[in-house]
């Protein structure tokens, strides 16, 4: 697999704080990646860092173009979708009008049309619902409704930070299979920032741990499940 996403040297800051110490990383084409971390190790950060959401220096490149100075809108342009914590759906529009905004940089109606239909097929939950507002979906709803109007974008990269954050562990598992799912049978890749480290490993093909703003330890996933560090800190035994 080639390099999609390649990270050099990335610092990021809010105000005068430093959040990022020079982190280095790469994403593989295909790949579902995972950053574990506790909380305030920069996980979130690095995600921003990515879609130039906060104060950052170091070498960003996507698919070989540099993301360094682009704005947001651009850098969605190119292929990257974010999910960010906390579902970031727009609650007083319906499912279905979320999902058309999700598109509102295309043209092909039709295509549209079809991509919604295959959302429904990835979550019937939103099928049912799909002319309800979006306010008032449970939790594990809106975090569906995120990550389906995410991939109206048609995104080559998406980004999830805390997915499973708030959710019954049932919910969670659903979620989880779905982006497995969509990983292997769309061909987007994902890079996805979870404290569910266990469930997060078990989705994932590599995986880094993130510390105080600085890599620590990185391999595949079942490498990273396997070191004792990791077993004690973050799965528990």
């Amino acid at each position: 697999m080639s390099t999609m996403l390649h990270v050099k040297d990335l610092r990021a800051y809010y105000g005068q704080v430093q959040a990022l110490h020079g982190l280095e990383f790469d994403l593989k084409e295909g790949s579902l990646t995972t950053l574990l971390g506790a909380n305030g190790a920069g996980k979130t950060t690095t995600l921003r860092a990515i879609c130039n959401m906060v104060r950052s220096t170091g070498s960003i490149e996507f698919e070989g173009k540099k993301l360094d100075n682009k704005s947001t809108e651009s850098i969605v342009r190119l292929g990257i979708a974010h999910v960010p914590q906390g579902r970031g759906t727009f609650a007083t529009l319906t499912v279905d009008e979320n999902l058309e905004l999700g598109a509102i940089s295309r043209k092909d109606i039709k295509a549209i049309k079809s991509d919604i239909d295959r959302m429904y097929d990835y979550f019937p939950r939103l099928k049912e619902r799909h002319t309800q507002q979006a306010g008032t979906l449970s939790g594990g709803e809106q975090q569906m409704l995120a990550v389906a109007r995410a991939l109206m974008l048609r995104p080559r990269l998406m980004l999830l930070d805390e997915p499973s954050f708030g959710l019954a562990p049932l919910i969670v598992r659903d979620l989880f299979k779905i982006l497995g799912q969509i990983n292997r049978e769309d061909k987007v890749s994902i890079l996805v920032v979870e404290q569910n480290a266990q469930l997060a490993l078990e989705l994932a093909d590599k995986a880094y741990v993130i510390e105080t703003g600085r890599i620590v330890m990185s391999g595949t996933a079942d490498e990273v499940a396997n070191n004792e560090d990791v077993r004690k800190s973050y799965l528990g035994y």
